[in-house]
């Protein structure tokens, strides 16, 4: 969500002494297997999604964006999406799994586009999709390259804004948004963790900017995080990933603390 700190100033002005912000999480990878107790192929635990939900409707989480990292998952965060309604999805294939098109391209794009389109009250962007060329063991440039471009169909044909993906690829990622920008409904480029120059390309084509723990690891970061405007910021756990790490310059900046809900090794789990 835009983060509105806006609201602090308007609560104060209000003559309110305490004001509770209101968070919409971007980013959930809800449908991640360890949250079914599932780690590296080990059964360490039963489900908790139930109540991971329900921890964050208590520190009010309004809303939050089920990512779909490809035609499953997609499928999954759309049936999340209808069990609660304060949850909705993405339909889009991340691009170290863009693989996943090769046996039969039209299919997978047209099952794709078809699974937004009949589910239009839970679907709300296009993505994970974008390029991540850290990881090209797992899918090639080229073959990312061409699915990137292809999923941008779906966002024209659907309608819907962008939910991207970009590491290492910044240069790439800007310039196919730019040529294709007249077709687009604009987004936000998820978990960025890139240059100031990235950052202001990224505004220029009118896209908002999300953060994570993965965002504020150096004081680099810091410095570049610092200069997105608070009205085109969004906020997002990616969780169980991107965590704020003791070992992040951005740690020093927590300021609430859960002592209701410790951190627990997989191994010690508890409900």
């Amino acid at each position: 969500m835009i983060f509105q700190s806006s609201l602090r100033t308007l609560a104060r002005f209000s003559g309110y002494k305490t004001f509770k912000m209101k968070f919409i999480d971007i980013g959930a990878n809800l449908t991640d297997l360890m949250y079914s107790g599932e780690y590296n192929g080990s059964k360490r635990h039963d489900s908790d999604l139930q109540s991971v939900i329900a921890r964050a409707r208590e520190n009010n989480v309004e809303k939050m964006m089920v990512t779909g990292g490809n035609l499953e998952e997609s499928k999954k965060a759309i049936e999340l999406a209808k069990e609660h309604s304060d949850l909705f999805a993405t339909v889009g294939c991340h691009p170290t799994r863009c693989n996943e098109f090769l046996e039969d391209p039209e299919k997978y794009y047209q099952d794709l586009l078809q699974l937004a389109l009949q589910n239009k009250d839970q679907v709300v962007a296009i993505g994970e999709f974008g390029l991540d060329y850290d990881r090209t063991k797992f899918c090639e440039k080229d073959v990312q390259m061409k699915y990137f471009e292809k999923q941008l169909d779906l966002c024209e044909a659907t309608g819907l804004p962008l939910f991207l993906h970009c590491r290492a690829a910044a240069q790439d990622l800007l310039e196919v948004l730019s040529k294709h920008r007249s077709k687009l409904k604009g987004g936000v480029v998820h978990s960025f963790d890139g240059s100031a120059e990235d950052r202001d390309k990224i505004l220029e084509l009118g896209f908002y900017i999300g953060i994570n723990g993965c965002s504020l690891k150096t004081e680099e970061n810091l410095a570049v995080m610092k200069e997105i405007p608070s009205d085109r910021l969004m906020l997002e756990t990616d969780c169980p990933w991107c965590e704020v790490r003791p070992s992040h310059a951005g740690h020093k900046f927590i300021k609430t603390k859960f002592g209701q809900y410790p951190a627990v090794d997989k191994k010690k789990w508890k409900e």
